[in-house]
């Protein structure tokens, strides 16, 4: 696809987008993501792919709206891209955060809790709370708990990175 062909796909995507957000009235029009665009080389047809969090009665309400108001969504558009032609839209549902969520279910079906709580215990354990010490104290002294103190080593002797981003790596003495 070219450049041009993106920028125009691009805009498409956000014109339907914020036209279905703000704009469009149809109360079977719920819940719509647009996904992406993809235009003919011509720029005379697009596809619009949406997804519509929902039963498939829900999608398929929703996509029956959206075909009714592409009058109303062509014209909008057409304010917004200033071509020649406005493209002829047709909109298709994108299946592929359906299968992601089913797929994510299936793994958390497959893997055993405990790896669930173990990685929920690293989450945990990175966590950056602060204490009320910390929140109240002056800026000289928030600094100053920040910077790295050159006698401190990590007990694996790992490389240890503090909230500055500086990374703390034990020196090691050559004889």
């Amino acid at each position: 696809m070219s450049r041009r062909l993106a920028k125009v796909a691009e805009a498409i995507r956000e014109s339907i987008s914020t036209s279905i957000l703000f704009k469009l009235r149809d109360p079977r029009v719920k819940n719509v993501t647009v996904i992406r665009a993809e235009v003919s080389g011509d720029i005379q047809h697009a596809k619009v792919y949406i997804s519509v969090r929902g039963d498939e009665k829900t999608q398929a309400l929703s996509l029956q709206g959206l075909n009714a108001a592409r009058g109303f969504l062509q014209k909008n558009l057409a304010e917004r891209l200033q071509t020649r032609y406005t493209p002829l839209l047709t909109f298709e549902l994108d299946r592929g955060v359906q299968l992601a969520a089913q797929a994510s279910a299936i793994l958390n079906a497959v893997l055993p809790d405990s790896n669930l709580a173990a990685l929920t215990a690293d989450s945990s354990a990175t966590d950056n709370s602060m204490t009320d010490d910390e929140v109240n104290a002056s800026p000289e002294e928030a600094e100053q708990a920040n910077e790295p103190s050159a006698t401190s080593e990590h007990e694996s002797g790992e490389p240890v990175v503090s909230s500055t981003g500086i990374i703390n790596s034990p020196m090691t003495e050559t004889s």
